[in-house]
């Protein structure tokens, strides 16, 4: 089964930009569909984007997030990124990596531990 570590957080300033970064090892990386969700404090876990195995160009995002965020996969170094640009205190969360073996974004079978993400003046 796959394994993912996540780095890339920290604290942020409203408008800064940070790169978050899943690392994946034991499995076969480029035929899973890969995906970032997050976590607030005393809220649900929900969606913020995903990249599809098919093709890196078949990208996913929240309405919350599109246009500052992106996601990209390295499948030579076994990695995805979230670029977050223009971040808000509202973004603030735990960022978790997910991967998906089916393709159809239902089936997360691994999860990264997660990095906290922080927006604060």
């Amino acid at each position: 089964q796959m394994q993912l570590v996540e780095s890339g957080g920290g604290l942020v300033q409203p408008g800064g930009s940070l790169r978050l970064t899943c690392a994946a090892s034991g499995g076969t990386f480029s035929h899973y569909t890969m995906a970032w969700f997050r976590q607030a404090p005393g809220k649900e876990r929900e969606f913020v984007a995903a990249v599809m195995w098919t093709t890196a160009a078949d990208t996913y995002y929240a309405d919350s997030v599109r246009g500052r965020f992106t996601v990209s996969r390295d499948n030579a170094k076994n990695t995805v990124y979230l670029q977050m640009n223009n971040l808000k205190v509202e973004n603030t969360a735990k960022y978790y990596c997910a991967a998906d073996p089916v393709g159809d974004l239902t089936a997360f079978e691994a999860w990264g531990q997660g990095t906290q993400v922080t927006v604060s003046s």
